[in-house]
């Protein structure tokens, strides 16, 4: 059996903005970075599965034109509840420094820890691969790696580190022996350095 995970392209948004689960568009870039992924695709029928996000959605849309896309709201984005939309570095310090210090367990205030995040992305993850069949999974950077940390036993503190993956890549996971083997397709930076915390 073969997963492929594909994070969704550029999201069109300012670099230093906090976003989790706002449905952000996507850029004029669209359709070129599609293009950049369509040749580390599966040829074979798939089942295709799909944050149901629009930066997702449009890209599962354009991939699998021909196919029946499943939308799982456990496969968003993390929640930032008070901070979506705002500029990172104006989130207040005395507010943000505790989740800094332990994004892993420290939950947004009205959203989510990184932990409530990877938690309901396994489980979704593990039906999925339960069913037995070739499947896709379109979604976000926060979901890729809680799959990737979970079948490689990554400490989630250390993931962002593990795992970079930029928007438009393609991993590919393979069953062998009972255990998921991943393998990176595609992964080009195009847009240069993400900004997902303060500048200070």
């Amino acid at each position: 059996m073969e997963i492929y995970l594909i994070r969704h392209t550029t999201p069109k948004i300012e670099k230093g903005i906090c976003y989790g689960q706002s449905n952000l568009d996507i850029t004029e870039s669209f359709e070129e970075e599609v293009d950049f992924i369509k040749p580390h695709l599966p040829s074979t029928a798939l089942r295709i599965y799909s944050s149901p996000l629009q930066r997702c959605k449009k890209l599962a849309d354009a991939l699998f034109a021909d196919q029946e896309i499943t939308c799982c709201a456990d496969l968003m984005e993390l929640n930032c509840g008070d901070w979506e939309l705002m500029k990172w570095d104006d989130i207040p310090k005395p507010a943000i420094q505790p989740w800094m210090d332990d994004f892993v367990n420290v939950v947004v205030p009205n959203g989510e820890s990184y932990m409530h995040l990877y938690n309901r992305v396994v489980n979704r993850f593990e039906a999925i691969a339960a069913a037995g069949q070739d499947a896709v999974i379109v979604a976000h950077g926060g979901v890729l790696r809680s799959i990737l940390s979970h079948i490689t036993q990554t400490p989630l503190k250390e993931s962002f580190d593990v795992f970079t993956l930029h928007y438009g890549c393609v991993v590919k996971l393979i069953l062998k022996n009972g255990n998921f083997q991943h393998q990176v397709l595609y992964n080009i930076s195009r847009q240069g350095k993400e900004w997902h915390r303060p500048s200070y």
